[in-house]
């Protein structure tokens, strides 16, 4: 049995940063689905339109307007699907499709430093998404919007934690502090993306395709 442990632990010391990388988003992404499990009930539909959005959102991440030179693009709006999905049914089913999304984010642009890296740029930044779930309760035009300008602002400062602890280098020679380049830095990518899904927010159109497809059948938002 020691034999065994010491061989299996002796190949994952073997593996690169990005199989540990992957396996902390998935470990992420498991526990967030057991505990919703406990509370949430995923049915055929659920689990359509949450692959359904994780795809758009990819697909739409895919459409770069501008690629930044460290990293980090403004999209055409590849947060707006992820962000409705969690809107329609809830911060929990939410939180299982952004953290999902965030995988694919990871092996799409995948940047390594450590561990406590990625699991500010990936995981935790993408998790963030499911925030447009916290106004859901709230009966305003106002609350769609509301949600994703809070989860594009927590987006934005777990890259901004990650700009300064991890790629505080990039700042010399540009005038600014760590806080303050990181701060333009991801402010000129995610936060222009983020605004772009929040101006999309505002369309009557967008909050009725959250009640239309993402809603459960009954035509109403799920509890």
């Amino acid at each position: 049995m020691l034999e065994y442990l010491s061989f299996t632990f002796g190949k994952l010391a073997e593996q690169s940063p990005a199989v540990y990388a992957a396996l902390a988003i998935l470990a992420a992404l498991f526990l967030a689905l057991f505990f919703t499990a406990r509370t949430v009930k995923w049915n055929a539909r659920m689990l359509a339109m949450a692959s359904l959005c994780i795809a758009l959102s990819f697909v739409l991440s895919c459409v770069r307007l501008y690629r930044m030179p460290q990293g980090g693009s403004i999209t055409l709006a590849s947060m707006l699907p992820v962000m409705l999905f969690a809107y329609a049914y809830g911060f929990g089913p939410g939180l299982v499709c952004a953290l999902a999304y965030g995988l694919l984010q990871f092996f799409q642009d995948m940047y390594i430093v450590n561990i406590f890296q990625v699991l500010l740029d990936y995981p935790l930044a993408f998790a963030a998404l499911s925030l447009a779930a916290f106004f859901r309760g709230w009966k305003h035009p106002l609350a769609l919007p509301a949600g994703v300008l809070l989860g594009s602002a927590v987006r934005v400062l777990m890259h901004v934690l990650s700009g300064v602890i991890f790629f505080a280098e990039y700042a010399e020679g540009s005038g600014h502090g760590p806080v303050v380049y990181s701060l333009i830095y991801n402010l000129s990518s995610v936060g222009i993306d983020g605004l772009i899904v929040a101006a999309l927010s505002f369309l009557p159109a967008v909050r009725g395709l959250a009640e239309r497809i993402c809603a459960p059948q009954t035509g109403k938002f799920a509890s």
